[in-house]
């Protein structure tokens, strides 16, 4: 198959491109830097204002679309805002607009959302049937979704993955946790008590590969573990993992003052539960966080 990948070079990105190389498949990245790419075979690298991948849009049998602004990192000031609506909703947006006047529409959208969809709901247990959340990144989601299933109208067969937290060597979320625990100072932010769902890379790109190449496969797909834990059994699992304690919690006062509003992301959390991928048949590599965080981190972790 071609296909037709944006937001192809970020951590989860890289490694579905080296995937669908692997599995055979011939790749048109989007990109904003095309030139700073290295050339590798069966991958092509094009800017998102360069005329060509339109184009070439009726010779794609998928699009798999993860362009985003990475959501934790900055303070969700009214700017920052506008600039993770702009890289999700508006790529969304110029993405369908080019299936619609292409003269041959790709039989399969996969496009990217997040478990953020489902906003804060404590302890409740939440499937793909799930209602929507409130605040701005249940709200974000909405309006990210909403474009995708644009595509649906023009006979499009179109897979929302709402992604949980990420978890691989190298990059992702363990990035930001693991020197804390390296320095003996690692521990759950907050309470504790708050639901963490995970997802190894290689299940996430994995169920990407089994949702684009099953004709049967469409709607929402909740690309997580089968088994969330809280931040407190998470933290217990890394320490773990790498020989350290984590005793050390993060106050909630602290996160709040330092990140704004970004701290009710990490305080808060979904139980979410990937019904739709276990009822199709997917089998996730890595069900437990134990063994996917050694997986990730390798026998010298410490």
């Amino acid at each position: 198959m071609h296909v037709l990948v944006t937001g192809g070079t970020g951590f989860l990105g890289a490694r579905l491109c080296e995937r669908l190389i692997q599995g055979g498949h011939t790749l048109t990245v989007l990109t904003r830097a095309p030139q700073r790419q290295p050339a590798r075979s069966g991958q092509t690298f094009v800017a998102w204002d360069d005329p060509a991948w339109q184009e070439g849009l009726d010779r794609c049998q998928a699009v798999i679309h993860l362009a985003g602004e990475p959501l934790v990192g900055r303070r969700w000031t009214p700017q920052q805002k506008l600039v993770l609506r702009e890289s999700r909703v508006a790529t969304t947006q110029r993405l369908i607009d080019a299936m619609e006047a292409s003269h041959a529409r790709p039989p399969v959208l996969l496009s990217a959302s997040a478990v953020g969809y489902y906003g804060p709901r404590d302890d409740e247990p939440l499937t793909e049937a799930s209602r929507a959340g409130t605040g701005f990144l249940a709200e974000l989601c909405q309006a990210w979704e909403g474009e995708a299933l644009r595509a649906e109208t023009l006979g499009v067969r179109v897979v929302r993955l709402r992604i949980g937290i990420v978890l691989g060597p190298g990059g992702g979320a363990l990035t930001k946790m693991v020197p804390p625990f390296r320095w003996f100072l690692g521990g759950p932010l907050g309470s504790g008590r708050q639901w963490m769902s995970w997802i190894h890379r290689e299940d996430v790109t994995s169920l990407m590969e089994w949702a684009m190449t099953r004709p049967s496969v469409r709607g929402i797909l909740n690309a997580t573990a089968p088994n969330p834990v809280t931040m407190q059994e998470f933290c217990r699992a890394l320490g773990r993992a790498m020989r350290r304690p984590s005793w050390a919690p993060v106050p909630a006062a602290l996160l709040r003052a330092l990140l704004g509003e970004v701290a009710d992301v990490l305080l808060t959390g979904q139980r979410v539960l990937p019904e739709a991928a276990t009822r199709g048949g997917y089998r996730f590599r890595y069900p437990d966080v134990t063994a996917a965080l050694r997986a990730c981190l390798g026998p010298d972790a410490s």
